[in-house]
């Protein structure tokens, strides 16, 4: 019997990169949130114009990580990782200096592309230095940075923007660089007698797995336009307290994925999704009903920390048996299902709010009965 090659291991350093490599991408896919109205004012755009800055990062980051994952490792990860962090410094720079709207419209879907090309890598890259006995924790760490990005986007981005919000996108340029420098400490195991085929991905399992995690995040973090619009309707809030309410989900995630991650690996990673889904469907679901501010500020804190049951549970599970190219497809759908939001949550909602979340809620269930037990 021939033995296993040992499993490689990375500094603290190393692992210090790839986190900080999942904290980047949703850090800059949500940076211009909070300077839409400087955006438009500075590149000739109406504000719902400066808002599709949104989705012309996400739309391309969700389509190309459906193939993002097998190509890069058809390529070799390592190298793809770095010339993806190269791009992204060009594109961030890019963004820096337009001076029309298409221009800068442009350059956000280019580095939307650009980030398609590390963060399903990264994760596969993590999941080989790190034991299987101890993959949920490591989750969710990566997951807590990955919540910390989504939540200081907008306030750092807020506060480029009183004085330039340019230099927000040339210091998202320098944190690109220097992971550019740092790249993978290992890539990502693939299959072991043949180059990664992209129909390798698309496995029934796989699938499943990408359609839980598109109802899921789609109903939870894809969620967040809803909230701000009930608290707008029922309680009259401001734009600037609706961000603090909004801010909660994130900040329960960060608090919460470590410890979340470490529970993950004792109960069992198909139970952590159940479970996530089942809490995140009440919660929601609660939204459109509480008569109070503080309570749905509070239910939707709550709420990021069953996202982050669901999302460590769901890595977890398609790190433990496939490769990149399989993470790919389910991180593919989670954002499918968050840009596909808007519109099937919109229409229920304007008919009833406890239309719209009760909607949010049921497709959680769905996502608890679809999760897989392994």
């Amino acid at each position: 019997m021939t033995e296993a090659p040992p499993r490689p291991t990375a500094s603290r350093l190393q692992l210090a990169a790839l986190y900080a490599g999942g904290f980047l991408g949703p850090f800059g896919g949500g940076i211009t949130a909070s300077m839409l109205p400087e955006l438009g004012a500075d590149l000739g755009m109406s504000p719902s114009a400066a808002a599709t800055s949104l989705t012309a990062y996400l739309l391309p980051f969700a389509l190309l990580m459906l193939v993002s994952g097998t190509l890069g490792q058809r390529w070799g990860a390592r190298r793809t990782v770095r010339t993806a962090y190269v791009a992204y410094v060009v594109f961030s720079l890019l963004g820096a200096v337009a001076t029309a709207g298409w221009l800068f419209l442009g350059a956000r879907a280019l580095q939307g592309a650009a980030n398609a090309f590390t963060t399903p890598l990264l994760l596969a890259s993590l999941a080989t230095v790190t034991p299987p006995e101890r993959l949920g924790r490591s989750l969710g760490v990566m997951g807590s940075l990955q919540a910390a990005g989504m939540t200081f986007a907008p306030l750092v981005g807020g506060l480029a923007a009183s004085l330039d919000w340019r230099a927000a996108f040339v210091g998202v340029a320098v944190v690109a660089a220097l992971l550019a420098v740092a790249g993978l400490p290992a890539d990502p195991q693939g299959l072991p007698d043949d180059r990664p085929r992209l129909r390798d991905a698309w496995r029934r399992p796989v699938l499943r797995m990408a359609l839980v995690a598109g109802l899921a995040w789609g109903a939870l973090g894809g969620l967040s336009f809803l909230v701000a619009l009930r608290v707008e309707d029922a309680f009259t809030l401001g734009a600037g307290l609706r961000g603090l309410l909004l801010t909660g989900f994130g900040v329960c995630g960060l608090l919460t994925a470590r410890l979340i991650g470490s529970g993950v690996d004792r109960v069992g990673p198909g139970v952590s999704v159940r479970v996530g889904a089942v809490a995140g469907a009440v919660l929601v679901a609660a939204v459109g009903l509480l008569p109070s501010v503080v309570a749905v500020a509070a239910v939707w804190a709550l709420a990021g920390a069953a996202a982050q049951l669901v999302l460590v549970g769901v890595n977890t599970l398609v790190l433990r048996g496939g490769t990149a190219g399989g993470v790919s497809v389910v991180q593919a759908g989670r954002f499918l299902g968050a840009s596909a939001a808007p519109a099937v949550f919109l229409g229920p909602y304007h008919l009833s709010p406890v239309a719209g979340f009760g909607l949010a809620g049921v497709l959680l269930l769905g996502a608890a009965v679809l999760a897989p037990r392994r």
